[in-house]
């Protein structure tokens, strides 16, 4: 991966972005994609949309949520320690013992999930998952008027957890879901840019908000947009380590390239024009079956107005939803290769209507 798209990935998946707090990544992918798009504006969502050649036909919108699992504050105890609520769906197994950053007006705070010492907690209660409304953070105030001078209600908290690398391919952090998403939006746009002779489509490359609370932001975006093609991009199971099983849920493999999704939610013009960009241009990729809706962005922009051509492709990722989800870039920069080239393809004269 170039220099440039890899310093970019680490700074937006550094910043803070919970769902419904997802403006510091914003920033992030705004700086980076203003140099190659025509304009790039926010919605009153919180919707980033970085736009090439806006009067082409036909318009395509691609997809991809900035915003992360996290949690917020909810109370403060005349003690000091904090009660929260999660955002998003997080697994209270991997709460306790956890560093995490409490995001306030003026900066970050530190905090520590605090757990009672195993030498003290009965043997049956070690069986059982402590419910997160008993769980609490310690951000080392003597009382409620110490906590309140640090941190108020309502402010975000994320892990501490950053990118890493695992191998010179597969990195670890917090926050690929869907991070890594609005990354390949802002790639996609960056390759078009080089490619504006060729490219017939409008393209309105969004970074979409609220999508780990009910798929808000892409609902609004693509009604706005009103987009003939929608492409969504987030994160696919892998299914390549242990307590996976690939007859359950297929079989998916880190750096063997994106999954493209076949099913009720994906316009089947699409999907073959996906498979065959791949063929021609000799990029890895992968398939899966998904019968009903796909629980990703692409569900609400297929049913916008009066429907949208949709397509979905993910990227094979690793403990999802967890401080330590692990990809390839590889798979990071084939897809961006395979979006822009199968948008290059895209005319006026494209029919997406079934057959």
């Amino acid at each position: 991966m170039r220099d440039e798209s890899l310093a970019f990935l680490k700074e937006l998946v550094a910043a803070p972005s919970p769902s419904g707090y997802e403006q510091p990544a914003q920033k992030v992918f705004t700086n980076y994609a203003k140099p190659f798009c025509d304009e790039v504006v926010t919605d009153v969502m919180g919707n980033t949309t970085g736009i090439i050649n806006k009067k082409g036909k036909p318009v395509v919108m691609l997809s991809g949520h900035c915003d992360e699992i996290g949690f917020m504050v909810t109370y403060i105890e005349k003690e000091g320690f904090l009660r929260f609520r999660p955002i998003g769906g997080i697994d209270a197994h991997l709460v306790p013992g956890k560093r995490v950053h409490i995001h306030t007006k003026t900066g970050k705070v530190l905090g520590v999930l605090g757990r009672k010492p195993i030498h003290l907690t009965d043997a049956k209660d070690r069986e059982k998952v402590t419910e997160m409304k008993y769980q609490f953070i310690d951000i080392g105030a003597k009382d409620r008027k110490g906590a309140e001078k640090l941190v108020s209600i309502g402010d975000p908290i994320t892990f501490v957890d950053e990118l890493q690398h695992l191998s010179k391919d597969l990195v670890v952090s917090r926050g690929f879901d869907d991070k890594m998403g609005s990354f390949i939006v802002a790639e996609t746009l960056r390759i078009l840019s080089a490619k504006r002779k060729n490219l017939k489509s409008a393209v309105f490359g969004v970074s979409s908000v609220q999508e780990e609370i009910g798929l808000r932001g892409a609902r609004t975006a693509a009604y706005n947009i009103d987009p003939d093609v929608g492409i969504a991009i987030d994160v696919g199971f892998a299914t390549d380590h242990p307590g996976m099983d690939p007859k359950e849920s297929g079989e998916y493999k880190l750096g063997k390239g994106p999954i493209i999704s076949r099913g009720a939610n994906i316009n089947p013009i699409i999907f073959e024009l996906l498979i065959n960009t791949a063929k021609k241009k000799k990029l890895p990729y992968q398939v899966e079956g998904i019968p009903g809706g796909t629980g990703t962005d692409a569900n609400v922009i297929q049913c916008t107005r009066a429907g949208v051509a949709t397509g979905l492709i993910s990227v094979p990722l690793r403990y999802m939803h967890t401080p330590t989800e692990v990809l390839s870039l590889k798979d990071l920069e084939t897809t961006a290769t395979l979006l822009a080239e199968f948008i290059l393809t895209v005319t006026p004269k494209t029919d997406f209507i079934p057959k």
